[in-house]
């Protein structure tokens, strides 16, 4: 059974385990879609992801409970009404201790390394806020504060802004050293006017406990 973070009658926050993709992959294999119907716990209907994480990406999801909730969460994350913090191990170590990236990205695609997201200047508006937690021997742990929720956003920030791939990155880095690309969405908050706002924090994974990273 997945981790509930938060839970009321019209939200549900997960701690999606990385290795989990939102949809059943074409290959086949285990998704969340497989799971949500567990996770209904008591509700006429299934709940239904508001947002998006990579499959290697760990920690907090939104889950939407009825079709009213699920319209309006999806007005918050457009209104940029939802405050999420990530926690990333950097396969080297950027200039500076903070600061926001603001690269816009479009998406392309090429026979022999499928699609990607670029940095492009008439790409869709893109900005994220940094700030250095930690430095590990040549690697670094930085906290990403998305503005936007653009498809691979602090993938390509990263590299692009701070000049370095996310560890394990099998798209904008080596893909070496690790088991997945090391990001975790470590909190999430949701403003409700008129109710108590959504907030959830998700633990350290495991493996990034055994690269040094202390939760906190």
């Amino acid at each position: 059974m997945i981790e509930i973070l938060f839970e009321d009658g019209e939200a549900l926050v997960v701690n999606k385990p990385a290795g989990l993709p939102l949809d059943t992959p074409r290959r086949g294999g285990l998704a969340l879609a497989d799971q949500l119907d567990q996770l209904r716990l008591g509700f006429q209907r299934p709940p239904v992801p508001v947002h998006r994480l990579d499959t290697d990406t760990s920690g907090c999801l939104l889950l939407a409970r009825n079709p009213k909730a699920l319209s309006r969460f999806g007005r918050a994350f457009e209104e940029r009404q939802v405050e999420k913090s990530y926690l990333a191990i950097l396969d080297g170590i950027p200039q500076g201790e903070s600061g926001t990236i603001a690269l816009s990205l479009a998406k392309i695609s090429s026979k022999d390394k499928g699609w990607r997201m670029i940095v492009a200047k008439k790409g869709k508006p893109a900005i994220t806020h940094w700030q250095l937690v930690k430095v590990i021997g040549a690697r670094s742990v930085i906290r990403f504060r998305p503005e936007t929720g653009r498809t691979h956003q602090i993938r390509v920030h990263a590299l692009a802004g701070l000049g370095a791939p996310l560890l394990g990155d099998p798209v904008y880095g080596a893909g070496k050293g690790v088991g997945r690309t090391m990001l975790h969405a470590e909190s999430l908050r949701v403003i409700r006017p008129g109710k108590e706002d959504i907030v959830a924090h998700a633990p350290l994974p495991a493996d990034f406990i055994a690269l040094g990273i202390s939760d906190g």
